[in-house]
C-alpha cells in the first residue's frame, strides 16, 4: 500500500452533505450536489469558476443528460425527474415511495447502458432498514434490492459485468454478478469490509480498483477486483462521502465531504470540512456513463 495523494487545491463550498460527485468530460467540470441544502455545484477546470442552482428539492444523485443548457435525470429525495437548473423545469417521472413518507433517496448513478439507478433510506426516526435500490428504464421503475438501510458505494466494473453496493451501516461493500443487457444483479457476496469508518460513495478506476469514501474514517480506501486493500489514504476530513476521478487526464481525485451532524469544535478542528478535496493521483478513471435518453419512460 504505497501509493500516494498530492493535495492540489480544495473548493471552499462547507457543504453540509456534499454528495454525488461526478467529472464530465464533455463540458471539463466537475459536478455535485449539498443534499441536505438543496443545492447543485458545477466547477469548471480551466477557469476555475464554480455556478450553483438551488433545486426544487433534495437533489440525491444525478446523471448528466448535457450541460448546455444543463439537463439532469435525477433522482430528488422524494422521486426521479429531469430537471433543467437553469430555467427550474422539473418534470416528475416516478415516485415510487409516496406510501413511505419518512423515506428520501439517497446514493445513485448511471450504469454502463445508460439506466439510472438510485436507493431509498430512512430520512429519520430509528434508521430502520426499509430502503429499497431502483433500477430506472425505458419499462419503468424497479424496485431491485430490499430491506436496505443506507444504501451507498453503487458503481460497476470497466466490463459492466459486476455491480457494487454497500448498505452503509453494516460496514461492507457487496459485489453482485451482473447481467448487462436486462440490468438484474445476482449471486450477492461480501466484496470488502471496509478498514475503517463506514462505506459512502464509490468509482471504479480504469484499472477495476474500488475506491471508496470512508464516512467517519477520515480516508479513501482502495480495493483490487478480488477485494484486497491495495491503499488507504488520509484524509484531512472525517465525513468524506463520495469520489470521482476527473480532470483532464482522469488522474485527479476528487473527494466530497460534510459537516453534518458536527460540533462547533469539530468544525473548528477540521477547517476543510464541507469542502470538495483534490488530490493529484496514481489512479486513471473511467468516463463517467451517461444517460440514455432512449431509456427514460415516457
Amino acid at each position: 500500500m504505497t501509493d500516494s495523494l498530492e493535495f492540489l487545491f480544495s473548493i471552499d463550498v462547507a457543504n453540509t452533505l456534499g454528495e454525488g460527485v461526478q467529472w464530465h468530460a464533455q463540458s471539463n467540470s466537475l459536478w455535485w450536489t449539498d443534499i441536505h441544502n438543496s443545492r447543485l455545484y458545477r466547477f469548471d477546470w480551466q477557469s476555475r469558476s464554480l455556478q450553483h442552482w438551488p433545486t426544487p428539492d433534495r437533489l440525491t444523485a444525478f446523471g448528466i443528460l448535457s450541460a448546455e443548457p444543463v439537463r439532469l435525470l435525477a433522482s430528488f429525495a422524494s422521486g426521479f425527474a429531469l430537471y433543467q437548473p437553469e430555467t427550474g423545469d422539473l418534470s416528475w417521472i416516478a415516485q415510487p415511495e409516496t406510501g413511505k413518507p419518512s423515506n428520501r433517496f439517497n446514493d445513485g448513478r448511471v450504469d454502463r447502458q445508460g439506466r439510472f439507478w438510485s436507493g431509498t433510506m430512512q430520512d429519520h426516526g430509528d434508521r430502520a432498514p426499509t430502503g429499497t435500490l431502483y433500477r430506472l428504464d425505458e419499462t419503468g421503475v424497479h424496485s431491485v434490492l430490499h430491506d436496505l438501510t443506507i444504501p451507498n458505494a453503487l458503481c460497476w466494473s470497466p466490463d459492466g459485468k459486476r455491480m457494487y453496493n454497500a448498505d452503509t451501516p453494516t460496514g461492507q461493500i457487496r459485489t453482485f454478478d451482473f447481467d448487462p443487457e436486462r440490468g438484474e444483479p445476482g449471486g450477492a457476496r461480501v466484496f470488502a469490509e471496509v478498514p475503517r469508518g463506514k462505506p459512502d460513495g464509490a468509482a471504479i478506476d480504469s484499472d477495476g480498483h474500488l475506491l471508496c469514501a470512508l464516512f467517519g474514517g477520515s480516508g479513501v480506501a482502495r480495493f483490487s477486483p478480488g477485494g484486497a486493500l491495495t491503499a488507504l489514504h488520509d484524509l484531512p476530513v472525517s465525513q468524506p462521502t463520495c469520489v470521482a476521478l476527473g480532470g483532464p487526464n482522469l488522474d485527479v481525485l476528487f473527494v466530497t465531504s460534510a459537516t453534518e451532524g458536527m460540533t462547533e469544535q469539530q468544525r473548528k478542528d477540521e477547517p476543510m470540512a464541507g469542502h470538495v478535496l483534490a488530490y493529484a493521483t496514481p489512479y486513471r478513471g473511467l468516463a463517467e456513463c451517461t444517460p440514455d435518453e432512449a431509456r427514460i419512460p415516457k
